[in-house]
């Protein structure tokens, strides 16, 4: 199993948690756990991904944030260990 954890960030719109969730579906990604809020009309959601299955994890990445651009948010994905490795105390 490779974790990847992916977050989303912008003004709140219908669709958001659709789009990227389809998007992962069609790669082969499999949801492990979500979190999600809405504060004063901003949408944050963070999830982590099984990519596992997904061929490319650049290739992912590139298109998530390309996806992000269309829907008007900011997605980023970063492997597991490099997430851990930014957030140790």
């Amino acid at each position: 199993m490779k974790k990847t954890i992916i977050t989303v960030v912008g003004k709140d719109t219908v669709g958001i948690i659709a789009r990227v969730c389809t998007y992962l579906a069609d790669q082969g990604a499999n949801i492990l756990d979500i979190s999600q809020t809405i504060v004063q009309g901003y949408f944050n959601m963070m999830m982590i991904v099984d990519t596992g299955n997904v061929p490319s994890f650049d290739r992912l990445a590139g298109e998530l944030e390309e996806l992000g651009k269309e829907i008007g948010v900011v997605i980023k994905c970063q492997h597991e260990e490099i997430f851990e490795s930014m957030h140790r105390i």
